[in-house]
Protein backbone atom coordinates (compact mmCIF):
# COMPACT_ATOMS: atom_id res chain seq x y z
CA UNK A 1 0.00 0.00 0.00
CA UNK A 2 1.70 3.17 -1.22
CA UNK A 3 2.02 6.37 0.78
CA UNK A 4 3.94 9.55 0.13
CA UNK A 5 2.36 11.29 -2.86
CA UNK A 6 -1.26 11.36 -3.99
CA UNK A 7 -0.46 9.59 -7.27
CA UNK A 8 1.89 6.98 -5.78
CA UNK A 9 -0.93 4.50 -5.29
CA UNK A 10 -1.92 4.33 -8.96
CA UNK A 11 1.70 4.15 -10.12
CA UNK A 12 2.28 1.25 -7.74
CA UNK A 13 -0.88 -0.57 -8.84
CA UNK A 14 0.10 -0.15 -12.52
CA UNK A 15 3.41 -1.85 -11.75
CA UNK A 16 1.99 -4.66 -9.58
CA UNK A 17 -1.34 -5.33 -11.30
CA UNK A 18 -1.09 -3.85 -14.84
CA UNK A 19 -3.81 -6.04 -16.36
CA UNK A 20 -6.13 -5.96 -13.35
CA UNK A 21 -9.40 -4.05 -13.75
CA UNK A 22 -9.20 -0.64 -12.12
CA UNK A 23 -12.47 0.98 -13.25
CA UNK A 24 -15.79 -0.20 -14.64
CA UNK A 25 -18.02 2.47 -16.15
CA UNK A 26 -21.07 1.23 -18.00
CA UNK A 27 -19.62 -1.23 -20.51
CA UNK A 28 -16.23 0.48 -20.46
CA UNK A 29 -13.32 -1.19 -18.68
CA UNK A 30 -10.01 0.33 -17.64
CA UNK A 31 -7.03 -1.68 -16.40
CA UNK A 32 -4.53 -0.11 -14.03
CA UNK A 33 -2.00 0.10 -16.86
CA UNK A 34 -4.52 1.94 -19.04
CA UNK A 35 -5.48 4.32 -16.23
CA UNK A 36 -1.81 5.04 -15.59
CA UNK A 37 -1.10 5.71 -19.28
CA UNK A 38 -4.15 7.98 -19.61
CA UNK A 39 -3.04 9.93 -16.53
CA UNK A 40 0.40 10.45 -18.06
CA UNK A 41 -1.15 11.57 -21.35
CA UNK A 42 -3.44 14.05 -19.57
CA UNK A 43 -0.45 15.38 -17.63
CA UNK A 44 1.39 15.98 -20.91
CA UNK A 45 -1.73 17.74 -22.25
CA UNK A 46 -1.82 20.08 -19.25
CA UNK A 47 1.92 20.76 -19.37
CA UNK A 48 1.66 21.69 -23.05
CA UNK A 49 -0.85 24.37 -22.06
CA UNK A 50 1.46 25.90 -19.50
CA UNK A 51 -0.04 24.28 -16.41
CA UNK A 52 2.80 23.43 -14.06
CA UNK A 53 4.02 22.97 -10.47
CA UNK A 54 2.14 25.05 -7.92
CA UNK A 55 -0.71 25.91 -10.29
CA UNK A 56 -4.29 25.02 -9.40
CA UNK A 57 -6.58 23.06 -11.69
CA UNK A 58 -10.36 23.27 -11.28
CA UNK A 59 -11.97 19.85 -11.85
CA UNK A 60 -15.74 19.92 -12.26
CA UNK A 61 -16.81 16.60 -13.74
CA UNK A 62 -19.38 13.97 -12.98
CA UNK A 63 -18.51 10.47 -11.77
CA UNK A 64 -16.49 9.11 -14.67
CA UNK A 65 -13.01 7.67 -15.32
CA UNK A 66 -11.75 11.04 -16.56
CA UNK A 67 -12.16 12.47 -13.05
CA UNK A 68 -9.60 9.97 -11.80
CA UNK A 69 -7.37 10.72 -14.80
CA UNK A 70 -7.47 14.48 -14.16
CA UNK A 71 -6.65 14.23 -10.45
CA UNK A 72 -3.83 11.77 -11.05
CA UNK A 73 -2.45 13.83 -13.94
CA UNK A 74 -2.42 17.02 -11.90
CA UNK A 75 -0.63 15.31 -9.01
CA UNK A 76 2.16 14.04 -11.29
CA UNK A 77 2.87 17.60 -12.40
CA UNK A 78 2.81 19.11 -8.92
CA UNK A 79 -0.47 20.83 -9.88
CA UNK A 80 -3.18 21.09 -7.21
CA UNK A 81 -6.65 19.89 -8.29
CA UNK A 82 -9.51 22.01 -6.96
CA UNK A 83 -12.54 19.72 -6.73
CA UNK A 84 -15.81 21.46 -7.62
CA UNK A 85 -19.15 19.75 -7.19
CA UNK A 86 -20.72 19.25 -10.62
CA UNK A 87 -24.11 20.14 -9.09
CA UNK A 88 -22.96 23.65 -8.15
CA UNK A 89 -24.41 26.71 -9.81
CA UNK A 90 -22.91 30.09 -10.70
CA UNK A 91 -22.93 31.55 -7.20
CA UNK A 92 -21.16 28.55 -5.69
CA UNK A 93 -18.61 28.37 -8.50
CA UNK A 94 -17.83 32.08 -8.06
CA UNK A 95 -17.13 31.54 -4.36
CA UNK A 96 -14.89 28.54 -5.00
CA UNK A 97 -12.86 30.24 -7.73
CA UNK A 98 -12.45 33.33 -5.58
CA UNK A 99 -10.97 31.25 -2.77
CA UNK A 100 -8.67 29.07 -4.86
CA UNK A 101 -7.69 30.98 -8.02
CA UNK A 102 -7.23 28.10 -10.49
CA UNK A 103 -5.42 28.89 -13.74
CA UNK A 104 -7.01 26.12 -15.81
CA UNK A 105 -10.08 23.87 -15.61
CA UNK A 106 -11.44 20.54 -16.81
CA UNK A 107 -15.20 20.07 -16.76
CA UNK A 108 -18.18 18.39 -18.33
CA UNK A 109 -21.88 19.19 -18.58
CA UNK A 110 -23.01 22.67 -17.42
CA UNK A 111 -19.76 23.11 -15.49
CA UNK A 112 -17.80 23.67 -18.70
CA UNK A 113 -19.85 26.74 -19.59
CA UNK A 114 -19.79 28.08 -16.02
CA UNK A 115 -16.01 27.86 -15.87
CA UNK A 116 -15.48 29.18 -19.41
CA UNK A 117 -17.44 32.32 -18.51
CA UNK A 118 -15.14 32.93 -15.55
CA UNK A 119 -11.71 31.70 -16.69
CA UNK A 120 -12.09 32.22 -20.42
CA UNK A 121 -12.74 29.48 -22.99
CA UNK A 122 -9.06 28.94 -23.73
CA UNK A 123 -8.44 28.01 -20.09
CA UNK A 124 -11.12 25.29 -19.92
CA UNK A 125 -11.03 21.79 -21.40
CA UNK A 126 -14.53 20.42 -21.96
CA UNK A 127 -14.58 16.62 -21.59
CA UNK A 128 -17.76 16.49 -23.68
CA UNK A 129 -16.21 17.85 -26.87
CA UNK A 130 -14.12 15.68 -29.18
CA UNK A 131 -10.79 17.28 -28.32
CA UNK A 132 -11.44 16.97 -24.59
CA UNK A 133 -12.48 13.34 -24.89
CA UNK A 134 -9.29 12.54 -26.79
CA UNK A 135 -7.02 14.42 -24.40
CA UNK A 136 -8.44 12.82 -21.26
CA UNK A 137 -8.91 9.23 -22.38
CA UNK A 138 -5.73 8.41 -24.29
CA UNK A 139 -4.68 4.96 -23.08
CA UNK A 140 -2.31 4.21 -25.93
CA UNK A 141 0.92 6.06 -25.16
CA UNK A 142 3.33 5.08 -22.41
CA UNK A 143 5.37 8.31 -22.71
CA UNK A 144 5.92 9.90 -19.28
CA UNK A 145 4.93 13.49 -18.46
CA UNK A 146 7.49 16.13 -17.48
CA UNK A 147 8.92 15.30 -14.07
CA UNK A 148 8.43 17.80 -11.28
CA UNK A 149 10.08 18.05 -7.89
CA UNK A 150 7.20 17.34 -5.52
CA UNK A 151 7.50 17.36 -1.74
CA UNK A 152 5.18 15.44 0.60
CA UNK A 153 4.36 18.73 2.34
CA UNK A 154 3.24 20.43 -0.89
CA UNK A 155 -0.49 20.94 -1.38
CA UNK A 156 -1.98 17.91 -3.16
CA UNK A 157 -5.72 18.63 -3.41
CA UNK A 158 -8.34 21.18 -2.38
CA UNK A 159 -11.79 19.96 -1.36
CA UNK A 160 -14.64 22.05 0.02
CA UNK A 161 -16.19 22.05 3.45
CA UNK A 162 -17.89 24.44 5.82
CA UNK A 163 -15.65 23.22 8.61
CA UNK A 164 -16.28 24.43 12.14
CA UNK A 165 -17.45 27.90 11.13
CA UNK A 166 -20.36 29.23 9.16
CA UNK A 167 -19.05 29.75 5.62
CA UNK A 168 -17.74 27.61 2.74
CA UNK A 169 -13.99 27.17 2.59
CA UNK A 170 -11.39 25.10 0.79
CA UNK A 171 -9.63 22.35 2.73
CA UNK A 172 -5.90 22.07 1.93
CA UNK A 173 -4.55 18.54 1.98
CA UNK A 174 -0.86 17.94 1.38
CA UNK A 175 0.50 14.85 -0.34
CA UNK A 176 1.48 13.55 3.10
CA UNK A 177 -1.95 14.06 4.71
CA UNK A 178 -4.06 12.72 1.82
CA UNK A 179 -1.74 9.73 1.28
CA UNK A 180 -1.94 8.88 4.97
CA UNK A 181 -5.71 9.35 4.93
CA UNK A 182 -5.83 6.97 1.96
CA UNK A 183 -3.73 4.41 3.86
CA UNK A 184 -6.06 4.77 6.83
CA UNK A 185 -9.09 4.07 4.62
CA UNK A 186 -7.47 0.96 3.13
CA UNK A 187 -6.79 -0.20 6.67
CA UNK A 188 -10.30 0.60 7.91
CA UNK A 189 -11.94 -1.25 4.99
CA UNK A 190 -9.49 -4.16 4.96
CA UNK A 191 -9.08 -3.35 1.28
CA UNK A 192 -7.04 -5.60 -1.06
CA UNK A 193 -6.60 -5.99 -4.83
CA UNK A 194 -9.25 -8.74 -4.73
CA UNK A 195 -11.96 -6.30 -3.62
CA UNK A 196 -14.61 -4.78 -5.87
CA UNK A 197 -16.88 -1.93 -4.82
CA UNK A 198 -19.05 0.83 -6.24
CA UNK A 199 -18.81 4.63 -6.11
CA UNK A 200 -21.97 6.63 -6.71
CA UNK A 201 -21.25 9.56 -4.40
CA UNK A 202 -19.82 12.71 -6.05
CA UNK A 203 -16.05 12.40 -6.54
CA UNK A 204 -15.57 16.00 -5.40
CA UNK A 205 -16.74 14.99 -1.91
CA UNK A 206 -14.02 13.67 0.42
CA UNK A 207 -15.67 10.22 0.64
CA UNK A 208 -15.89 9.85 -3.14
CA UNK A 209 -12.29 10.99 -3.58
CA UNK A 210 -11.01 8.79 -0.78
CA UNK A 211 -12.73 5.72 -2.20
CA UNK A 212 -11.08 6.25 -5.57
CA UNK A 213 -7.63 6.88 -4.10
CA UNK A 214 -7.89 3.88 -1.76
CA UNK A 215 -8.95 1.59 -4.59
CA UNK A 216 -5.87 2.60 -6.58
CA UNK A 217 -3.59 2.22 -3.57
CA UNK A 218 -4.92 -1.29 -2.86
CA UNK A 219 -5.25 -2.35 -6.50
CA UNK A 220 -9.00 -2.86 -6.02
CA UNK A 221 -11.67 -2.56 -8.73
CA UNK A 222 -14.27 0.22 -8.68
CA UNK A 223 -17.52 0.43 -10.60
CA UNK A 224 -18.38 4.10 -11.17
CA UNK A 225 -21.99 5.25 -11.44
CA UNK A 226 -22.87 8.70 -12.79
CA UNK A 227 -25.52 8.92 -10.09
CA UNK A 228 -27.09 6.68 -7.50
CA UNK A 229 -29.57 4.22 -9.00
CA UNK A 230 -30.64 1.45 -6.64
CA UNK A 231 -31.52 -1.10 -9.32
CA UNK A 232 -28.21 -0.51 -11.10
CA UNK A 233 -26.30 -0.89 -7.82
CA UNK A 234 -28.07 -4.12 -6.90
CA UNK A 235 -27.58 -5.57 -10.38
CA UNK A 236 -23.88 -4.70 -10.27
CA UNK A 237 -23.40 -6.39 -6.88
CA UNK A 238 -24.85 -9.55 -8.37
CA UNK A 239 -23.23 -9.39 -11.83
CA UNK A 240 -19.78 -8.09 -10.83
CA UNK A 241 -19.46 -9.90 -7.52
CA UNK A 242 -19.00 -6.74 -5.47
CA UNK A 243 -17.31 -7.45 -2.14
CA UNK A 244 -18.28 -4.29 -0.30
CA UNK A 245 -20.85 -1.52 -0.71
CA UNK A 246 -20.60 2.13 0.33
CA UNK A 247 -23.66 3.86 1.80
CA UNK A 248 -24.66 7.22 3.17
CA UNK A 249 -28.07 7.67 4.82
CA UNK A 250 -30.16 8.07 1.61
CA UNK A 251 -28.57 4.97 0.05
CA UNK A 252 -29.14 2.99 3.24
CA UNK A 253 -32.80 3.99 3.32
CA UNK A 254 -33.21 3.09 -0.36
CA UNK A 255 -31.70 -0.35 0.31
CA UNK A 256 -34.26 -1.02 3.04
CA UNK A 257 -37.32 -0.24 0.92
CA UNK A 258 -37.49 -2.17 -2.40
CA UNK A 259 -40.08 -4.96 -2.36
CA UNK A 260 -37.87 -7.20 -4.52
CA UNK A 261 -34.63 -6.82 -2.52
CA UNK A 262 -34.56 -10.54 -1.74
CA UNK A 263 -34.53 -11.33 -5.46
CA UNK A 264 -30.93 -10.11 -5.78
CA UNK A 265 -27.95 -12.28 -4.90
CA UNK A 266 -25.85 -10.11 -2.59
CA UNK A 267 -23.85 -12.96 -1.09
CA UNK A 268 -20.54 -11.64 -2.46
CA UNK A 269 -20.66 -8.64 -0.08
CA UNK A 270 -18.42 -8.75 2.96
CA UNK A 271 -20.27 -5.77 4.47
CA UNK A 272 -21.91 -2.43 3.71
CA UNK A 273 -20.02 0.61 5.00
CA UNK A 274 -22.17 3.33 6.61
CA UNK A 275 -20.51 6.76 6.65
CA UNK A 276 -21.17 10.51 6.68
CA UNK A 277 -23.89 10.38 9.38
CA UNK A 278 -24.51 8.27 12.51
CA UNK A 279 -26.19 4.95 11.77
CA UNK A 280 -29.99 4.74 11.85
CA UNK A 281 -30.19 1.35 13.51
CA UNK A 282 -33.77 0.64 12.46
CA UNK A 283 -32.85 1.05 8.78
CA UNK A 284 -29.63 -0.94 9.09
CA UNK A 285 -31.42 -3.79 10.88
CA UNK A 286 -34.04 -4.05 8.13
CA UNK A 287 -31.38 -4.37 5.42
CA UNK A 288 -29.45 -7.00 7.38
CA UNK A 289 -32.62 -8.97 8.12
CA UNK A 290 -33.56 -8.99 4.44
CA UNK A 291 -30.12 -9.65 2.92
CA UNK A 292 -27.94 -11.17 5.62
CA UNK A 293 -25.31 -8.46 4.97
CA UNK A 294 -23.96 -6.62 8.00
CA UNK A 295 -22.87 -3.00 8.37
CA UNK A 296 -19.45 -1.50 9.06
CA UNK A 297 -19.93 2.03 10.52
CA UNK A 298 -17.12 4.55 10.05
CA UNK A 299 -16.50 8.25 10.72
CA UNK A 300 -14.47 10.95 8.99
CA UNK A 301 -14.50 14.56 7.86
CA UNK A 302 -13.13 16.57 4.96
CA UNK A 303 -10.45 17.89 7.31
CA UNK A 304 -9.43 14.47 8.75
CA UNK A 305 -10.59 11.94 6.16
CA UNK A 306 -10.65 8.83 8.39
CA UNK A 307 -11.23 9.18 12.13
CA UNK A 308 -12.77 5.94 13.36
CA UNK A 309 -14.20 2.68 12.07
CA UNK A 310 -15.51 -0.59 13.42
CA UNK A 311 -12.68 -3.16 13.40
CA UNK A 312 -12.98 -4.73 9.98
CA UNK A 313 -11.01 -7.83 10.99
CA UNK A 314 -13.28 -8.63 13.94
CA UNK A 315 -16.88 -8.88 12.67
CA UNK A 316 -18.07 -10.18 16.04
CA UNK A 317 -17.20 -6.79 17.51
CA UNK A 318 -19.15 -4.71 14.98
CA UNK A 319 -21.88 -2.54 16.45
CA UNK A 320 -24.34 0.05 15.17
CA UNK A 321 -24.31 2.38 18.20
CA UNK A 322 -20.70 3.52 17.70
CA UNK A 323 -18.65 4.79 14.77
CA UNK A 324 -15.87 2.53 16.01
CA UNK A 325 -12.28 2.88 17.16
CA UNK A 326 -9.55 5.32 16.03
CA UNK A 327 -7.76 4.23 12.85
CA UNK A 328 -4.00 4.24 12.31
CA UNK A 329 -2.25 7.11 14.07
CA UNK A 330 -5.53 8.87 14.93
CA UNK A 331 -5.96 9.94 18.56
CA UNK A 332 -9.26 11.15 20.00
CA UNK A 333 -10.19 13.20 23.02
CA UNK A 334 -13.32 14.94 24.29
CA UNK A 335 -13.24 18.49 25.69
CA UNK A 336 -15.73 20.53 27.65
CA UNK A 337 -17.80 22.79 25.40
CA UNK A 338 -17.16 25.85 27.58
CA UNK A 339 -13.88 25.44 29.48
CA UNK A 340 -12.16 23.30 26.77
CA UNK A 341 -10.80 21.07 29.54
CA UNK A 342 -10.13 17.46 28.52
CA UNK A 343 -12.87 15.17 29.82
CA UNK A 344 -12.74 11.64 31.16
CA UNK A 345 -14.26 8.68 29.28
CA UNK A 346 -18.04 8.69 29.49
CA UNK A 347 -18.31 12.48 29.73
CA UNK A 348 -19.90 14.37 26.84
CA UNK A 349 -18.26 17.24 25.00
CA UNK A 350 -16.69 18.18 21.66
CA UNK A 351 -14.67 15.46 19.92
CA UNK A 352 -11.17 16.53 18.89
CA UNK A 353 -8.79 14.61 16.63
CA UNK A 354 -5.00 14.46 16.36
CA UNK A 355 -3.47 12.84 13.26
CA UNK A 356 -0.84 13.45 10.61
CA UNK A 357 -3.70 12.99 8.14
CA UNK A 358 -5.28 16.27 9.27
CA UNK A 359 -5.53 19.07 6.72
CA UNK A 360 -2.80 21.67 6.42
CA UNK A 361 -5.41 24.40 6.78
CA UNK A 362 -8.19 26.29 5.03
CA UNK A 363 -8.54 28.87 2.35
CA UNK A 364 -9.11 31.58 3.42
CA UNK A 365 -6.12 31.09 5.69
CA UNK A 366 -7.57 33.18 8.52
CA UNK A 367 -10.22 30.50 9.07
CA UNK A 368 -7.63 27.88 10.04
CA UNK A 369 -6.84 28.95 13.60
CA UNK A 370 -10.40 28.49 14.83
CA UNK A 371 -10.44 24.90 13.52
CA UNK A 372 -7.64 23.72 15.83
CA UNK A 373 -7.12 23.52 19.57
CA UNK A 374 -3.33 23.49 19.59
CA UNK A 375 -2.68 20.62 17.14
CA UNK A 376 -6.08 18.96 17.74
CA UNK A 377 -8.72 19.38 15.06
CA UNK A 378 -12.07 20.53 16.46
CA UNK A 379 -14.66 18.36 14.73
CA UNK A 380 -17.68 20.34 15.95
CA UNK A 381 -19.26 16.99 16.78
CA UNK A 382 -20.53 16.36 20.30
CA UNK A 383 -20.08 12.91 21.78
CA UNK A 384 -18.22 10.74 24.25
CA UNK A 385 -15.61 7.98 24.40
CA UNK A 386 -15.76 4.61 26.09
CA UNK A 387 -12.72 3.74 28.24
CA UNK A 388 -11.41 1.45 25.48
CA UNK A 389 -11.78 4.14 22.79
CA UNK A 390 -15.13 3.46 21.07
CA UNK A 391 -16.54 6.80 19.96
CA UNK A 392 -20.19 7.86 20.20
CA UNK A 393 -21.63 10.82 18.27
CA UNK A 394 -24.66 12.47 19.88
CA UNK A 395 -25.00 16.00 18.48
CA UNK A 396 -23.13 18.84 16.78
CA UNK A 397 -21.98 22.06 18.38
CA UNK A 398 -21.26 23.70 15.06
CA UNK A 399 -24.01 25.19 12.95
CA UNK A 400 -23.45 23.36 9.70
CA UNK A 401 -26.29 21.25 8.33
CA UNK A 402 -25.24 17.80 7.15
CA UNK A 403 -27.41 16.79 4.18
CA UNK A 404 -26.66 13.30 2.86
CA UNK A 405 -23.06 13.73 4.00
CA UNK A 406 -22.62 17.20 2.45
CA UNK A 407 -21.83 20.17 4.68
CA UNK A 408 -24.29 23.01 4.11
CA UNK A 409 -23.46 26.43 5.55
CA UNK A 410 -26.55 28.29 6.79
CA UNK A 411 -24.93 31.62 5.89
CA UNK A 412 -24.70 30.63 2.24
CA UNK A 413 -28.46 30.06 2.00
CA UNK A 414 -29.17 33.15 4.12
CA UNK A 415 -27.17 35.28 1.69
CA UNK A 416 -29.50 34.20 -1.11
CA UNK A 417 -32.63 34.88 0.95
CA UNK A 418 -31.37 38.34 1.91
CA UNK A 419 -31.36 39.16 -1.80
CA UNK A 420 -35.17 39.09 -1.80
CA UNK A 421 -36.56 42.61 -1.23
CA UNK A 422 -39.26 41.39 1.17
CA UNK A 423 -36.89 39.54 3.51
CA UNK A 424 -35.93 41.75 6.47
CA UNK A 425 -34.08 39.03 8.36
CA UNK A 426 -33.65 35.28 8.18
CA UNK A 427 -31.94 32.29 9.73
CA UNK A 428 -31.37 28.81 8.33
CA UNK A 429 -31.11 25.74 10.56
CA UNK A 430 -31.24 21.97 10.19
CA UNK A 431 -33.89 19.50 11.26
CA UNK A 432 -33.62 15.73 11.32
CA UNK A 433 -34.73 13.77 8.27
CA UNK A 434 -34.86 10.00 7.87
CA UNK A 435 -33.57 10.00 4.30
CA UNK A 436 -30.96 12.79 4.29
CA UNK A 437 -29.93 12.88 7.95
CA UNK A 438 -30.78 16.59 8.06
CA UNK A 439 -32.50 19.08 5.78
CA UNK A 440 -32.33 22.91 5.72
CA UNK A 441 -35.25 24.99 7.01
CA UNK A 442 -35.43 28.80 6.88
CA UNK A 443 -37.11 31.13 9.33
CA UNK A 444 -37.78 34.49 7.67
CA UNK A 445 -38.98 37.86 8.88
CA UNK A 446 -40.83 39.60 6.06
CA UNK A 447 -41.78 43.19 5.43
CA UNK A 448 -45.13 44.01 7.01
CA UNK A 449 -47.94 43.09 4.63
CA UNK A 450 -45.72 41.16 2.21
CA UNK A 451 -47.48 38.43 0.24
CA UNK A 452 -44.22 36.56 -0.40
CA UNK A 453 -44.83 32.85 0.05
CA UNK A 454 -42.83 29.75 0.91
CA UNK A 455 -42.67 28.48 -2.67
CA UNK A 456 -41.24 31.78 -3.96
CA UNK A 457 -38.39 31.73 -1.44
CA UNK A 458 -37.73 28.03 -2.03
CA UNK A 459 -37.52 28.73 -5.76
CA UNK A 460 -35.10 31.63 -5.15
CA UNK A 461 -32.69 29.31 -3.32
CA UNK A 462 -33.29 26.55 -5.86
CA UNK A 463 -32.18 28.77 -8.73
CA UNK A 464 -29.00 29.87 -6.94
CA UNK A 465 -27.66 26.80 -5.15
CA UNK A 466 -27.10 23.08 -5.63
CA UNK A 467 -29.99 20.71 -5.02
CA UNK A 468 -28.77 19.42 -1.66
CA UNK A 469 -28.86 23.01 -0.32
CA UNK A 470 -32.53 23.53 -1.24
CA UNK A 471 -34.91 24.50 1.53
CA UNK A 472 -37.17 21.79 2.89
CA UNK A 473 -39.47 24.36 4.49
CA UNK A 474 -39.77 28.12 4.98
CA UNK A 475 -41.49 29.47 8.11
CA UNK A 476 -42.46 33.10 8.70
CA UNK A 477 -41.62 34.51 12.14
CA UNK A 478 -42.13 37.89 13.79
CA UNK A 479 -38.40 38.21 14.56
CA UNK A 480 -35.25 36.13 14.36
CA UNK A 481 -34.01 35.26 17.87
CA UNK A 482 -30.51 36.62 18.49
CA UNK A 483 -28.10 37.11 21.37
CA UNK A 484 -27.37 40.67 22.57
CA UNK A 485 -24.29 40.59 20.35
CA UNK A 486 -26.43 39.74 17.32
CA UNK A 487 -25.61 36.03 16.94
CA UNK A 488 -28.52 33.96 15.62
CA UNK A 489 -29.92 31.44 18.12
CA UNK A 490 -30.31 28.59 15.65
CA UNK A 491 -30.81 25.98 18.33
CA UNK A 492 -33.78 27.97 19.67
CA UNK A 493 -35.34 27.93 16.21
CA UNK A 494 -34.58 24.27 15.71
CA UNK A 495 -36.03 23.27 19.07
CA UNK A 496 -39.20 25.25 18.37
CA UNK A 497 -39.86 24.19 14.79
CA UNK A 498 -38.40 20.71 14.32
CA UNK A 499 -41.13 18.91 16.33
CA UNK A 500 -43.81 20.55 14.17
CA UNK A 501 -42.41 18.80 11.09
CA UNK A 502 -42.48 15.35 12.68
CA UNK A 503 -45.68 14.26 10.84
CA UNK A 504 -43.79 14.83 7.57
CA UNK A 505 -40.95 12.56 8.58
CA UNK A 506 -38.76 14.98 10.44
CA UNK A 507 -38.19 15.57 14.09
CA UNK A 508 -35.92 17.30 16.52
CA UNK A 509 -32.32 17.02 15.38
CA UNK A 510 -29.69 15.67 17.66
Amino acid sequence: MATGLLHSGLESAARQYPGHLALLFGNDRWTFAELDRASNAAARHLAARGVGPGDRLAVMTSNRPEFVVCVQAASRLGVVPVLLNSAWKAREVETALGLTGPSYAIADGPGAALLSERLGPTRVRDRDDDAGATALADRSSAAPPPRSAIDEDDDAVLVFSSGTTDSPKAVRHTHRSIALGTAHWCLALGLTHEDRFQVATPPSHILGLLNLLAAAAAGATVRLHKRFDLDAELRAIEADGMTLEMAVAPIALALANPPDLEAYDLSSLRYIMWGATPVTAAVADVVTARTGVRWLPAYGTSEVPVIAANPVGDPEAWRLDSAGLPVGDVALRVVDLESRDVLAPGETGEIEVHSASAMAGYLPEDATAAAFDDAWYRTGDVGWLEPDGWVHLTDRCKEMIKVSGFQVAPAEIEAVLHGHPAVLDCAVFGVADERAGEVPVAAVQLEYGSATGEEELQALVGEALATYKHLHRVVVVDAIPRTPSGKVLRRTLRDEWAPRFAPEGTGAAG
